[in-house]
């Protein structure tokens, strides 16, 4: 059990600043690229104001310094210039030095059509000239820019992986010391269920094989009746307790080949009688050959608890339905019954532990909240999951998937 808790300590805690260095690396990078971003634009125009009277150099927005005449005597572009009918009048490379007067003609070709946008490692705008007579396309190297973002990314994720295996290495330094008072107390409490539930259970077949003796001497009364009901009702619970204290220990039981098909059919026959005295019609759609790695015991535990469970809470007259079918890779358990008083609220709150949506029609029914608890663990064991749903106003619909 502690090696559990700790590794669930160890999960829970790397998941938290595993989100946390995401978020804060990710706004890093982001206000970085923005900041680059707004940069290039303040660059190009600036750039594109060309022989137009100076104006004052503009902080851009953010913390970038301001822009002033030796950023753009040292920025890398190069511009080609059309006149009024189109056609190339005068190439500018004099501010860079990889690209020629002909490459520049052909970056000017490809982007025909566009106002602004990328090409390549260029960042290009047009704009007309100053006489209205023709336009020009400026070409701004943007290579610098790109690096120095991916710089930051690539810095920032060294130094986030550091500190993320840093964090680790002391959280599974911690966490043995962390958890061991809670592992001591829930060992405790798993022990003395343990050890409670196996005591109780001996009385309790006492009293059980003393109404039978009395019964059969002084004959049946509704005395004797009552002591069966509630000591098979404190039987019951015990049983459930005893399997939710197996399922936090840590080693789980034996797994084993389970026909599922065949087991979920003898399940549900013990429990047609039980069915037909309430006057609950009970209705099987069971796939064959279906067959679960599992433990047998917990299987027939788990539809017991299912079918238990419906027709304590099922209207007599109403209907029990259960379906056992393969979806794909998963196998499907679905239990329907009703009519029945659905629970207000959540309805995942039905699997905690001594839950009850109706008191009086809990203590009606024999049930102390805590089977569909047993049936949680028992799922949650075997790597499946369990959820309930409503269909319509009053049919409940518990789905089990392995």
């Amino acid at each position: 059990m502690k090696r559990t808790l700790q590794w669930k300590f160890i999960r829970t805690a790397m998941m938290a600043v595993t989100v946390l260095l995401l978020v804060l690396l990710g706004a890093i990078n982001l206000l970085n690229w923005w900041q680059v971003e707004r940069q290039t634009d303040w660059m190009l125009q600036v750039l594109t104001q060309g022989d137009a009277p100076p104006v004052e150099p503009k902080r851009p927005e953010g913390f970038l310094p301001p822009l002033d005449a030796d950023d753009k005597g040292a920025a890398r572009f190069f511009q080609v210039f059309y006149d009024g009918t189109g056609q190339v009048a005068y190439v500018d490379v004099n501010q860079i030095a990889t690209v020629t007067k002909e490459e520049a003609v052909d970056y000017a070709a490809q982007c025909q059509g566009r106002d602004q946008g990328t090409i390549d490692r260029f960042e290009f705008r047009r704009v007309s000239v100053p006489d209205g007579q023709g336009e020009r396309i400026l070409f701004l190297d943007i290579s610098s820019s790109r690096w120095s973002i991916l710089t930051v990314l690539a810095i920032s994720a060294g130094m986030g992986l550091l500190c993320w295996l840093g964090t680790l290495l002391l959280v599974v330094l911690l966490s043995h010391r962390a958890i061991a008072p809670l592992a001591r107390s829930m060992e405790k409490q798993r022990q003395f269920v343990t050890n409670a539930g196996h005591e109780i259970k001996t009385p309790l077949a006492i009293i059980q094989a003393n109404t039978d003796a009395m019964e059969l001497h002084q004959g049946p009364s509704k005395w004797s009746q009552n002591i069966r009901v509630q000591t098979l009702r404190l039987t019951g619970l015990m049983e459930n307790l005893l399997t939710l204290a197996r399922m936090d220990e840590v080693k789980a039981p034996p797994a084993q080949r389970v026909e599922l098909s065949s087991l979920a059919q003898e399940v549900c026959q013990s429990f047609r009688e039980g069915a037909a005295q309430r006057n609950i019609q009970m209705e099987e759609a069971i796939a064959p050959d279906i067959v679960l790695q599992a433990n047998r015991e917990q299987m027939v535990q788990l539809l017991s608890i299912l079918l238990d469970n419906g027709i304590k809470y099922t209207e007599p007259g109403g209907k029990l339905a259960l379906s056992l079918q393969k979806e794909g890779k998963k196998v499907r358990l679905r239990v329907r019954n009703g009519p029945t008083q659905i629970p207000e609220g959540d309805l995942s709150r039905m699997f905690d532990r001594f839950f009850r949506g109706d008191l009086a029609r809990t203590q009606k029914g024999g049930g102390y909240g805590i089977g569909l608890s047993a049936a949680q663990a028992i799922v949650g064991a075997w790597g499946g999951t369990i959820t309930a749903t409503v269909e319509g106003k009053n049919t409940m619909v518990f789905t089990v998937a392995f």
